[in-house]
């Protein structure tokens, strides 16, 4: 699959995107990165450099902690399609399926129920869609 734009050079980039890969998938941002086109590349470009490459490589964190941090940030924002995204990287980085639950509790206190009945239906979803995926 192509994803090389020519915006999509250069080392930042590449340890960007193998971070981002790790944590995503490959599905997920093989469709981002090849539905990129000249209007959308340059942001593809600064999320996987800056957002995967430079705050996603930095040491102070492990993943499981930046998963966490953003499942809970992304649930204030109510954002629910980047909180679905976040649920699978979560799991690709340790986090379990009950945990995922708690953050949500959680959120539900600091956030507010409406963010929290909405990361709670956008997790049962994910969690549906793995199932359905290991299954077939």
């Amino acid at each position: 699959m192509n994803t090389r734009h020519p915006d999509f050079q250069g080392e930042r980039f590449d340890k960007g995107l193998q971070i981002r890969r790790e944590v995503l998938g490959d599905k997920y941002v093989d469709r981002s990165l090849t539905s990129a086109d000249d209007t959308s590349a340059p942001l593809q470009k600064l999320i996987t450099e800056w957002c995967w490459g430079e705050i996603w490589g930095r040491p102070g964190l492990e993943r499981r902690m930046r998963s966490v941090l953003n499942l809970g940030m992304i649930m204030a924002l109510n954002r629910s399609a980047e909180f679905k995204l976040h649920v699978r990287g979560a799991l690709n980085n340790g986090i379990t399926r009950e945990e995922i639950v708690e953050i949500i509790l959680q959120g539900a206190i600091y956030c507010g129920v409406p963010a929290s009945l909405d990361a709670m239906r956008s997790a049962q979803a994910v969690f549906a869609e793995i199932d359905t995926e290991n299954d077939g």
